[in-house]
């Protein structure tokens, strides 16, 4: 249970972010009873064995009958997506747990303003096993799902590990795989990660944010999402010190970005260039005694102003 000093877990809708952090939940039932009791307007989508949660503004209807068309059709709503699976043995705090709760009530504040251009998403397995590529990644299948739902226009912000920190990473990931693949159709999609690039820079400067850094970063669902044929938009945290030293390596080593986002970086000293906050995600390490809640404010009212 949390102690005093985490008085931001007994906030709506923080209440129930240490049950889904508890070593034995069933996050998929935990999230699914508190999408409910907060009365959120949900329908959860099977594909290949995964299963997403879709929240849309109150007022749409969700009951679904053969010939109705799914919500926004043809139109290109805003898509504000977090992953809620986890690494097993790994509490998930900051990857990706904050951001689901982040993005809860992002929902909560969207439905007070009668905002009503926007889906949120949780998606299921992000996290892959050894062996496993992009095309298992339950966003891949999601992309396609979404394309053949009439929105292939979407434009998708991935909120991935924004449990730590106060500066704001804008991950140029899809950049990097663009650039490494030569097939047609993706070098089409690029005019599009631009303009995804430039909505949350435009977004920041309107809300006078300062910490904002635009580098490559390890992949998300962006990389899922991209093979599907949907490029997405990664938002990612880190406290100020470890995207300082970040940026500046990536400026004096750029050959470091293929070893990041490629996962082969197994010597222990280049794993120590790393940002500490990402070396401790996916294993023991990441627990709530490492959350910087008092800046869940100011992403909240970042993804709020995207759907704007």
């Amino acid at each position: 249970m949390p102690g005093t000093k985490q008085k931001w877990a007994m906030q709506s809708p923080y209440e129930r972010f240490f049950d889904f952090i508890a070593p034995e939940a069933d996050r998929y039932s935990v999230l699914l009873d508190h999408i409910q009791k907060l009365d959120l307007n949900t329908l959860v989508i099977s594909i290949e064995e995964n299963r997403h949660f879709f929240i849309f503004p109150k007022g749409i209807n969700l009951k679904l009958s053969p010939g109705d068309v799914f919500p926004f059709n043809g139109e290109s709503p805003t898509v504000l997506t977090a992953h809620y699976d986890r690494v097993p043995g790994s509490p998930g705090a900051n990857d990706n747990s904050a951001a689901v709760f982040q993005l809860l009530k992002t929902a909560l504040k969207l439905d007070e303003m009668n905002l009503n251009r926007w889906i949120i998403i949780f998606t299921d397995k992000e996290e892959l096993q050894s062996g496993e590529g992009f095309k298992e990644q339950g966003s891949y299948g999601l992309a396609k799902k979404l394309r053949q739902l009439g929105l292939g226009n979407a434009q998708i912000f991935n909120f991935d590990a924004c449990g730590t920190g106060e500066v704001f990473l804008f991950s140029g990931t899809t950049d990097y795989l663009l650039d490494k693949n030569e097939k047609p159709g993706f070098r089409r999609v690029i005019q599009r990660v631009k303009k995804l690039r430039k909505k949350v820079l435009d977004t920041a400067r309107n809300l006078n944010l300062s910490h904002v850094l635009s580098v490559p970063t390890p992949f998300s669902d962006d990389a899922g999402f991209l093979q599907g044929g949907l490029p997405a938009q990664t938002i990612t945290m880190l406290p100020e010190n470890e995207a300082s030293h970040f940026a500046s390596l990536l400026r004096n080593h750029p050959d470091f970005v293929d070893q990041l986002i490629s996962g082969s970086i197994t010597n222990p000293v280049d794993r120590l260039q790393i940002p500490e906050t990402w070396r401790i995600i996916n294993g023991p390490g990441d627990t709530h005694t490492r959350l910087t809640p008092e800046h869940y404010d100011r992403i909240i009212r970042f993804a709020v102003e995207l759907c704007k």
